[in-house]
Formats: C-alpha cells, sequence, structure tokens
C-alpha cells in the first residue's frame, strides 16, 4: 500500500461523512488485498500512477498496488498520456510545434499533425500504431492558465513571468527591444530615458533625444506576462495610452503611428523598427545570443514552462528533460528565441569592449593593466557562461549556478578537449583598484572550487586556469546598480592548449 493510499485511508477514518459525494464516479482503484477502495474522476494515467480527484482531493497512486474498475480505466498495455499546455499565445504558437516535433523523433515515435487547429497533436508507437500521446496546446491569459494548472486541467503553462505557487524549466530566452515606427529617426535611447517613458515621466520626443512633439506610449493589458515583467523591474505600472490585445496588433500600430513608442519581444518586432539602446552611460546594448546568454543584456524576458507541485505523467516529465537537448534548442533558435545551448566567438570580434574599456578607464586603471589584459584576450574565445555575484560580496546568484552545473557536464563529456579553459574574473569600479583586482581572483578562484565541487572525477589537468583582471574591462555603467551587477562578473575563455598560459601570476 503506498503513502497516499493510507493518507487517503486516514482521511476517510476521520471524515467518515464525505464518502457519499454527490457526483458520479468513473473509476474505483482498490488495493490488491480488497482491504481499500477509492473512487472518483480520473485525471490521468500515465503508465505508472493514476490520478484521481477523490472526496479526498487530488490523488496519485501507484497502480501496481490496485485494480482499476469502471468505464474510464485506461489500456494498461498502452496508456495514452494527455499533456494539455495552456498560455502565452505567441510564445505557445511560436514553440509548441517545433519542440513536439522534435520530442517525437528524439523519442523514436511517429508523429500525427493535427487535422484541425483546435485538435491535439498524437504521438504513435510506429510498431503498433497505437496513440501514446496527445499534446494540445490552449491561448489563455495568465490568470486563467495558473488557475488551470492548480486545478489540474492542464499540465503545463507557457509563461514569461514566474509563479511562486508551481516549478520552472526554462524553454529559451526573448531579449526585450524598444520599437518605434518605421521611419522613427532616433538613432538610440538609454535604457534610464526609456524607463522614464514607460512609467510615463517623459511625455516629449525631444526629452529622449528626438523632435519637439508628443510621444505616444503604446503597449499590453496590465496583466500580460511582458507588462508584469516589466512593471516588476521597473516598480511601477507601465504608464500607456493606447493599449493592444496581442504582440501582433501592438507591433503593427506601432510600425504606423510616427510619434509611437513600446517594448516587446525581439521575436515579436514585425513591421515596427527596433531602437538602439545604451546605458545611461553610452555604453551599447546588443542583444546578441552570447549577449542573452551570458546575460550581459540586462532587458531580457525568459519564456518558462510553470509545472505543478504534484507528479506529471511520464511523456510530460520525458518532454521536459528533452528541452536542453541540441535538437530542442534548435527548434527554439527556429523560432526567433534565443536557446540555452552553448555559444562562442572570438573576443578579437567584439573590439567595442576594448573600446569601451579605454573609454572609461578609471584614474587607477593603468596602461600596463590594459595591455596585459590585451595580451590575455589574443586567440582566445568568449564562451557564453557567464557568473555573477552579489554586491560587495563572492556569493554566485542563481543562475549562475545553474550555468556551473552546465559547465561542469561539458566539461566531464570532453566537450573542450584539446583547449585550455580560463576563468577570467572582473570587478565593478566601487573601492580601490587593487582591492577590486584581489576581490575578481576570489570569485574566480570560487568558481573553480565549485566546478571541482560539481565534478568530483575531474583531474587537476582538466580544470581551468585563473585569471583576474579587477575593473579593466567594464561591461555598463558603474554609476547605477544594474551596471555595476554587470561588472561583477567571471568570464569563461577558451585558449588552444599549446599557447600561452593565462594565469594568477600574469593578472595585473
Amino acid at each position: 500500500m503506498t503513502a497516499l493510499m493510507r493518507a487517503a485511508v486516514f482521511a476517510a477514518l476521520v471524515f467518515s461523512g464525505l464518502c457519499q459525494r454527490a457526483f458520479a464516479q468513473d473509476v474505483t482503484l482498490t488495493s490488491r488485498d480488497g482491504a481499500l477502495a477509492i473512487s472518483g474522476l480520473l485525471q490521468g494515467y500515465d503508465g505508472e500512477f493514476y490520478r484521481i480527484d477523490s472526496a479526498y482531493g487530488l490523488l496519485t497512486i501507484d497502480a501496481q498496488g490496485v485494480i482499476c474498475d469502471g468505464p474510464a480505466c485506461p489500456d494498461l498495455t498502452a496508456p495514452k498520456a494527455v499533456i494539455r499546455i495552456v498560455g502565452a499565445a505567441e510564445a505557445g504558437a511560436a514553440l509548441m510545434p517545433g519542440l513536439i516535433a522534435g520530442f517525437a523523433k528524439h523519442q523514436g515515435f511517429d508523429l500525427i499533425l493535427p487535422a484541425s487547429p483546435d485538435a491535439p497533436t498524437r504521438l504513435s508507437d510506429p510498431a503498433t500504431d497505437k496513440v501514446l500521446a496527445e499534446f494540445s496546446f490552449e491561448p489563455l491569459d495568465p490568470a486563467a492558465a495558473h488557475a488551470a494548472l492548480a486545478a489540474g486541467r492542464a499540465e503545463l503553462v507557457i509563461a514569461s513571468a514566474s509563479d511562486p505557487a508551481f516549478g520552472i524549466r526554462t524553454i529559451g530566452l526573448d531579449p526585450l527591444v524598444a520599437i518605434g515606427a518605421t521611419d522613427n529617426p532616433l538613432p538610440a535611447l538609454a535604457t534610464s530615458d526609456l524607463a522614464h517613458a514607460l512609467t510615463g515621466d517623459v511625455a516629449n520626443w525631444a526629452d529622449l533625444g528626438g523632435p519637439d512633439m508628443p510621444l505616444v506610449l503604446h503597449g499590453l493589458a496590465e496583466e500580460a506576462d511582458l507588462n508584469r515583467a516589466l512593471a516588476a523591474r521597473l516598480g511601477r505600472k507601465i504608464a500607456a495610452t493606447v493599449v493592444h490585445d496581442t504582440p501582433a496588433d501592438l507591433a503593427r500600430a506601432v510600425a504606423r503611428d510616427p510619434w509611437a513608442l513600446a517594448v516587446t519581444g525581439r521575436s515579436l518586432v514585425g513591421p515596427a523598427r527596433p531602437l538602439g539602446l545604451t546605458d545611461s552611460c553610452g555604453f551599447p546594448l546588443s542583444p546578441t545570443p552570447l549577449a542573452v546568454k551570458a546575460e550581459d543584456y540586462p532587458l531580457t524576458l525568459p519564456v518558462y514552462f510553470l509545472t505543478p507541485r504534484r507528479r506529471l505523467p511520464l511523456v510530460a516529465r520525458e518532454f521536459l528533460d528533452y528541452l536542453p537537448m541540441p535538437t530542442a534548442q534548435q527548434a527554439v533558435e527556429a523560432a526567433g528565441y534565443v536557446g540555452r545551448s552553448l555559444d562562442q566567438q572570438p573576443i578579437a570580434a567584439d573590439g567595442l569592449r576594448l573600446i569601451n574599456a579605454i573609454q572609461n578607464a578609471g584614474d587607477e586603471t593603468t596602461l600596463a593593466d590594459l595591455q596585459s589584459l590585451v595580451a590575455a584576450m589574443q586567440g582566445a574565445e568568449r564562451v557564453s557562461f557567464t557568473f555573477r555575484f552579489q554586491d560587495g560580496g563572492s556569493e554566485m546568484e542563481p543562475h549562475s549556478r545553474d550555468s556551473l552545473v552546465d559547465l561542469a557536464r561539458l566539461i566531464e563529456a570532453g566537450a573542450f578537449s584539446g583547449k585550455t579553459l580560463v576563468l577570467a574574473g572582473f570587478s565593478d569600479g566601487s573601492g580601490a583598484a587593487d582591492a577590486n583586482r584581489e576581490l575578481s581572483l576570489q570569485r574566480a578562484d570560487q568558481v573553480l572550487r565549485a566546478l571541482q565541487q560539481a565534478a568530483l572525477g575531474l583531474g587537476p589537468e582538466a580544470l581551468p586556469q585563473v585569471a583576474a583582471f579587477g575593473e579593466a574591462l567594464p561591461m555598463a555603467c558603474d554609476e547605477t546598480p544594474a551596471g555595476r551587477r554587470l561588472n561583477r562578473r567571471v568570464e569563461v575563455w577558451i585558449t588552444p592548449a599549446f599557447g600561452p598560459a593565462v594565469a594568477k601570476d600574469t593578472a595585473p
């Protein structure tokens, strides 16, 4: 007898008056010794567990311990999993077809495309032609989607905002961009100015460096995921004067309105014109895939699956486990989002970072510091793993801890065989340069120690080297908390194994 069955028995003893429920019950699960029986509405069967809505609430019961009786009892030889996905319309429509098709191929199932827009996609066993799973997607606003997940009417919610009531699996990332009309002449917009415009503190383009014309702020409904995410970052509601039902409607309206301004996901720009962004010190912000994955680009909206606090059907769990696979990430990127796969580029290709480093070098950053940095960067490539830390300390942020596990797995799998990894530590510009250099070294050392713990089987030769450069290569403006957070980081570089070593004693 399972623990859940025992819990149900206890509930029956305490609340025996509830045993006669006033609605039709379509299955009865009886323990194999005949001592216990629970009736209820069957919610699902995944080949391992029944989930029924009983007089005691939703119960998950091990199929091996019970016998099912009733018209809704499933075929135990080929159970069909029903995976109902609800949530954000645009993300669901863009992502789900490719992800389901890739999952079917990965599992060796045949894919049966829906016969009509409201029909499910079916996955069948190629040997028997029996349908093993049905995937469906229904667009719902966040409140309705969360309610469906909590009530057991859905297995997954696709969303861009988290909810502490549910678990989270990241699908991909959608960088946010400011958009204007197709003929908007403004070359770039500072994020601080954009924030003032979004909250209604700026109402004229002249205050943003444009013509003396009224600014028309477009947006989505207050309950939309995008609006919720923006409001959470700004600490205030978005003061849109023109509200649209969908991001597609938003983009089309902004493209036609010569004095419109809005923020949307890069995948949803449509006919509108993306406006360049800078931080408050003039550092350009470009949503390249590497910058988004490394969190160098601060305006990024994650795309999640929200998961319930109950056991999901086996096929749903396998589908979630499939998300990090290369084919799944290819489907994410084909839909216009930024995937989670490893990205890398030659450091020399990002000359803008060096220009910014020279232009914004503080009085304590010497020519020798910059020369040492350039020497270390020669021939190296940067990968998209970046580790960031809390203000004034060496504690990694949650996203960085997840990246650490991914990096450890790649090192164990030999992804960097024949090359040397370098953990390059950097700091913000607060405080003395020598202290910042030491702090950046401590942070790089901490990442190294954490990697050793995450991959205990690796020898010293497989682990990265460590270098520290303090405040010599700022990513963003040190005058703001957000800029200082971006600057406190440990980057991961790749250098040829036969190249010059970059070690602690070569740091400036």
